[in-house]
């Protein structure tokens, strides 16, 4: 048993995170695919692509073994209405995998509206409506919640090494939540230089970096809340940041459109414009590409870097 599965285990004893009442009788979607005529279930052949699948996806995430995107796909957003959240997986070039993986049937689901997301060692995590989910990253069943009070608007989330969770709450109070591995639910970071925090990161040496959406201050925090760092992107209105193998920082403007590159030591500069509502974006370190998901136009951006 290694130290995560443990740390797992001691969260559903503790009782912070709850299995599902039905998670036994949980199902992942499939590939895309059909029923032949005589009763065959048919793979959809490979020179077939589908692309679509998306709806209000504000953030994504990419697993490496896998070689796919994990798309988050808001509900219909109704106040009311039954859950209705769900995850797709997407292939690096951009078609369809699976249309509903998380999310094809309900049983045993909590998942609503979700928005930031992301990935570390066997799980999926991803922030939704109040609550900071876990999902299994190998079958996509549904592990368990932690509810964050007084939280208004989760939005971006990363997550270290040790499975302690930083997450943004956007609108009042702006600031960031920490949840450790226990489930235990603190403040991290309040008051400036936050202001409307957005996307958050983890840098390569286990630093959180975070964006605001009413400035373009890109803001390096250590493990004890204090800033170390403070870079500014091209352009304000920021949603998604990614940190690369060599520390080269990507922000994606959801308010104005541009990526901005910072590379090591230097000023930003403008990589790509024009980009409707670009959201929380993801690294696809395989292929060598950012996805950057647009909210409200339901579909998903390449960048070839």
């Amino acid at each position: 048993m290694n130290k995560r599965d443990f740390k797992k285990i001691l969260l559903i004893v503790a009782g912070v995170l709850s299995l599902p009442v039905y998670a036994q009788e949980f199902t992942a979607g499939e590939p895309l695919g059909s029923i032949n005529e005589a009763g065959t279930k048919m793979a959809m052949s490979d020179n077939v692509k589908v692309f679509g699948s998306f709806h209000f996806t504000e953030s994504c995430t990419f697993d490496a073994n896998k070689n796919l995107i994990l798309a988050m796909n808001a509900g219909n957003r109704a106040e009311g209405v039954e859950q209705d959240g769900f995850v797709s997986l997407i292939n690096p070039d951009g078609s369809v995998h699976t249309a509903k993986w998380i999310g094809a049937t309900r049983d045993g689901l909590e998942l609503d509206n979700p928005l930031g997301s992301a990935i570390q060692g066997d799980y999926l995590y991803t922030v939704d409506a109040g609550f900071l989910r876990a999902f299994d990253l190998a079958t996509g069943e549904p592990l368990g919640s932690v509810e964050i009070p007084g939280s208004t608007i989760l939005n971006g989330i990363a997550v270290a090494e040790d499975g302690t969770a930083y997450i943004s709450n956007s609108r009042d109070p702006e600031l960031i939540y920490r949840v450790d591995p226990l489930g235990e639910v603190s403040v991290f970071a309040e008051g400036a230089p936050l202001s409307v925090p957005n996307g958050v990161a983890m840098d390569n040496d286990g630093n959180i970096v975070v964006v605001n959406i009413n400035n373009n201050a890109v803001i390096t925090y250590n493990p004890d809340g204090d800033v170390i760092k403070t870079e500014y992107a091209a352009e304000g209105g920021n949603d998604g940041v990614v940190v690369t193998e060599d520390g080269t920082k990507y922000v994606s403007s959801v308010r104005f459109g541009s990526v901005s590159r910072i590379r090591p030591g230097q000023e930003a500069e403008v990589i790509a414009t024009g980009i409707p509502s670009a959201a929380s974006m993801c690294y696809d370190s395989v292929q060598k590409q950012l996805v950057i998901p647009l909210n409200p136009n339901n579909a998903l951006a390449f960048i070839k870097l």
